[in-house]
């Protein structure tokens, strides 16, 4: 559909004799028109960054959209500030399709400018613009079935079947960086638009008594979203981040245990727990469709580890998320060491928790103990009924490497 896209751009710029430019709703650049070379203010920083990476900063995004931008159903003018780079007054013609926001046409201002039988038939063409990319989302949904077929089937020929017809399907499309994410519990259906998403399925998980747990650890029934989203530009995965931010609102900003900036204008931080809320999993970039079924598993470990790690926050990426990487894969049932069998029953939550946060602590008992929020010697002494209780010696590598794989593993299990 590119083509179709740079043709309505140019017939845009053509309506109101100014260079057009066309991004989607997460400002990432689809088409653009010519510029006069001779207009010295036609690509302020802003544009030029725009074209050469094809997407925006979140902060330029911010502050565009803090002119009304989303909720608008007309042209909204938005003058020049220098002060932001933008050296030139904009033009903003919202995209959308049965109400919905579906992307901007971008074009510069000058004096004096389009009148507004101009303007209505450009945002007649940019109705026109919406359809497509409505219909291109739908495209994404619309491979839900090979896409599923891809993640459940079983290795060998199955499995290069399934991300052969996905290939097939995906088409030019397929080609090039993609990431796996994982929403986790996922209740209804798969959401008819998911922004940057090459495909979208719901993944169902095997009920009790079989092998494979719910992936967020909310037990072993129920079903989670399962997203294919296609990377591009400088923050390979920032398109990831983007459509998780659409579909756990407020929640997608503490990615791996870290507040980026839209998180913190949402509220949330690193450090808050979410062992019984929706989680997020995403993977790390992968090259090849082949590879989409361990890129799968990467996501589904992220989310299961970002339900289990307080200080992950809601939404884990598969690199930041430690130890889990390792428990996630080996640990796929509840492990039952008879070692940490007494430590880990609902009669001493306190003694796993001051273990778990000890360990964590690297065997500092000051920093453990100011963790805790207890006395150094009150440490000692839950220390010590630690090992009275499982027969580990706490000075010994060995000993506590044991202990705390224990408690880590005992957390996706929750």
């Amino acid at each position: 559909m590119k083509g179709d896209y740079q043709d309505l751009v140019d017939e845009i710029s053509a309506l109101l004799g100014a260079p057009a430019t066309l991004e989607n709703r997460d400002f990432r650049l689809i088409a653009f028109g010519a510029h006069d070379s001779d207009d010295d203010l036609a690509m302020d920083p802003v544009r030029t960054r725009s074209i050469l990476t094809r997407q925006s900063t979140a902060a330029v995004r911010s502050w565009f959209e803090g002119f009304g931008i989303a909720r608008a159903t007309g042209p909204v003018r938005i003058p020049a500030t220098p002060d932001a780079g933008v050296f030139r007054g904009r033009i903003c013609l919202p995209v959308r399709y049965r109400g919905i926001v579906q992307g901007y046409v971008w074009l510069l201002d000058q004096e004096p400018g389009p009148d507004a039988e101009a303007l209505d038939a450009a945002m007649e063409v940019a109705q026109r613009i919406g359809l497509l990319l409505a219909e291109e989302a739908r495209a994404g949904a619309d491979l839900s079935r090979e896409f599923l077929a891809v993640l459940t089937a079983g290795r060998g020929w199955q499995q290069d079947m399934a991300v052969a017809a996905l290939r097939v399907a995906l088409g030019p499309s397929g080609e090039g960086a993609h990431a796996a994410v994982c929403v986790s519990p996922w209740s209804g259906e798969a959401p008819a638009s998911v922004p940057g998403a090459a495909a979208v399925c719901v993944v169902p998980w095997r009920g009790a008594g079989e092998q494979e747990p719910h992936p967020g650890g909310g037990g072993p029934a129920g079903q989670c979203l399962a997203v294919l989203i296609r990377l591009r530009g400088a923050d390979p995965l920032a398109p990831a981040l983007t459509a998780i931010s659409r579909l756990m609102p407020g929640a997608a900003g503490a990615a791996g245990g870290k507040t980026t900036a839209p998180a913190a204008a949402a509220g949330v931080t690193a450090g808050v727990g979410h062992p019984a809320g929706v989680t997020a999993g995403v993977s790390d970039p992968v090259r090849a469709l082949t590879a989409l079924p361990a890129a799968w598993q990467q996501a589904t470990a992220a989310a299961r580890a970002a339900a289990a790690g307080p200080r992950l926050g809601p939404v884990a990426q598969w690199s930041a998320i430690g130890p889990y990487r390792m428990l996630a894969s080996v640990a796929e049932e509840a492990l039952d060491d008879p070692v940490t069998r007494a430590l880990r029953g609902p009669a001493n939550p306190e003694l796993a928790r001051t273990a778990e946060v000890f360990l964590d602590c690297a065997g500092q008992a000051g920093r453990a103990a100011a963790a805790l929020g207890i006395h150094r010697q009150t440490l000692y002494y839950r220390l010590s009924r630690v090992e009275q209780l499982t027969g580990l010696d706490l000075d010994e590598g060995e000993d506590r490497l044991l202990l705390h794989m224990a408690l880590k593993a005992a957390r996706l299990h929750v």
